[in-house]
């Protein structure tokens, strides 16, 4: 690694670090309650999508924007209603406890095994760009261990200390930084190709990799419109509207005014956001057709692609000194801004959905301490769980659909609590553990080596992560209503 970084580079990446764990100390001084808040896209993946097929994700986009607005119109007004910490307290006030603690339990436990793939394929092309000596602390851990190790400590630090604040102050910085760093390859790679911009779209539209449509209804890959405009759409009112991890944005603004800037700001931005990576990706495909890499591509590896390691590579080998700096610190950004909220939306959940319900008659006071005990708790169990999940060869490419799994379980029954609650909280709750078990029979037997072979035999193509939230939340309407009229629940369902 010596041999691409100077001493300013270094500088850049060391003040940032500091800076980052100066805010959690900073904003730790008033912390006084238990929040949390999204994670930052990454600016690795989206770049790999478009350098190994074309633009096509972007359909994806079209879900996004309209989940979005629905969101702000229809589920913002329910969560400025009281003391919300968490979307299941809304289970409580109207199907009981049960549902309530069987989300919670849903989100922790999926959410532990999502993250833990986040992180593992976050610290591999961390341990490219750091190298091997500095990840291994000297020989002493596996490289790929010390890469876990580094960033989930420092993560954990500034979280530990500064609590949803430090969350939310540095989750903006890490955005504005690997923006930043998007905008900068999107308008330097051209400058280092003959021609510039004109030539690399023609080279790439000839290539097919400008393709951005696809009209062909498909259950399977690739990606189509369909896919973007229904499932996309299912998908992130599930995770905008149903789970911990991006709910605490909204739950942390001042009122219902404020968390519907919040949802109208972020369907602003998410197109170009994910345009510019995408376009990035392409750029970079036009520029090795004609530049060897300077450093050998990397073998893939179980839940990575070689893909995975352009974008870093381009950083360290073709970017001049100090801006190099700076993109590799929109990398640890990203990284570091996954971990940290996964973290903490994991300590929000255990914290108030579960010990605050059971340990009554403690201080708000009391809560933050141990709030603050189990973000450490979560940030060793994320830690095992990456460094685990490197053994699980089919697990790896799969966050979307690991949350997949239990998206549609925890929408049907926020869609049960606000709109059909007289179906009642057993009803509920057998229509998620169905659904869970109907999406983990959809993708285990298509995505294990085993029956993978029987699955595509029978079946012709494996159901694409997209639709899976979809289904699991028609599984849980359907089950929960089946279940109310042929198992009648009596007595009180739940407050109103």
């Amino acid at each position: 690694m010596n041999a691409y970084f100077n001493f300013g580079d270094w500088l850049v990446i060391l003040l940032y670090l500091g800076g980052i764990i100066g805010l959690g100390v900073w904003f730790g001084k008033d912390q006084r309650n238990v929040a949390a808040e999204t994670s930052a896209l990454t600016i690795i993946g989206v770049p790999a999508i478009a350098y190994g097929s074309n633009i096509l994700f972007i359909q994806m986009i079209v879900g996004y924007v309209i989940a979005r607005i629905i969101l702000a119109v229809v589920m913002v007004p329910h969560y400025m209603k009281g003391e919300i910490y968490s979307p299941y307290q809304l289970l409580e006030q109207h199907l009981g406890r049960g549902p309530r603690r069987l989300a919670g339990a849903f989100f922790l436990f999926l959410e532990t095994m999502a993250a833990g793939v986040r992180v593992y394929v976050a610290c591999i092309p961390i341990r490219l760009l750091l190298g091997e000596s500095v990840c291994s602390f000297g020989g002493l851990v596996d490289p790929i261990l010390g890469a876990i190790l580094l960033f989930v400590g420092l993560s954990l630090l500034y979280t530990y200390i500064g609590g949803v604040k430090a969350v939310i102050w540095t989750d903006a910085v890490q955005f504005g930084l690997f923006l930043a760093g998007g905008v900068f390859a999107l308008f330097y790679i051209p400058t280092l190709i003959d021609g510039g911009w004109g030539a690399v779209m023609a080279q790439a539209g000839a290539a097919g990799k400008l393709a951005w449509m696809n009209t062909n209804f498909t259950f399977s890959a690739p990606f189509n419109i369909w896919m973007g405009a229904i499932g996309g759409t299912v998908m992130v009112l599930s995770t905008h509207g149903a789970e911990q991890l991006i709910v605490q944005r909204v739950l942390a603004c001042r009122d219902v005014a404020d968390g519907r800037k919040a949802l109208a700001l972020s369907a602003v931005l998410i197109f170009p956001l994910f345009l510019i990576f995408l376009l990035v990706g392409v750029m970079l495909w036009v520029f090795y057709q004609g530049h060897p890499f300077q450093i050998p591509l990397p073998e893939a590896r179980p839940g990575i692609k070689s893909n995975d390691f352009i974008f870093p590579i381009f950083m360290m080998t073709e970017v001049p000194h100090i801006l190099k700096g700076f993109l590799i610190v929109a990398i640890l950004s990203a990284a570091m801004s996954s971990i940290s909220s996964a973290i903490t939306s994991l300590a929000s959940v255990s914290t108030m959905d579960f010990v605050k319900q059971i340990m009554k008659g403690r201080d708000e006071e009391y809560f933050l301490r141990f709030s603050k005990i189990s973000t450490v708790f979560w940030a060793v169990v994320l830690v095992g769980t990456a460094w685990l999940t490197r053994e699980v060869t089919f697990v790896l490419n799969a966050a979307f659909s690991l949350r997949g799994l239990t998206a549609g379980a925890l929408l049907g029954s926020l869609i049960i609590a606000l709109f059909w609650k007289r179906l009642g909280a057993r009803a509920t709750m057998v229509g998620m553990t169905t659904s869970l078990v109907v999406m983990n029979l959809i993708y285990w037997p298509a995505n294990v080596a085993v029956t993978k072979e029987w699955w595509l035999r029978i079946f012709g193509a494996e159901v694409f992560w997209p639709w899976f939230t979809l289904i699991g939340t028609l599984v849980t309407l359907g089950v929960a209503c089946g279940v109310a009229h042929l198992w009648p629940e009596r007595g009180e369902r739940g407050s109103d």
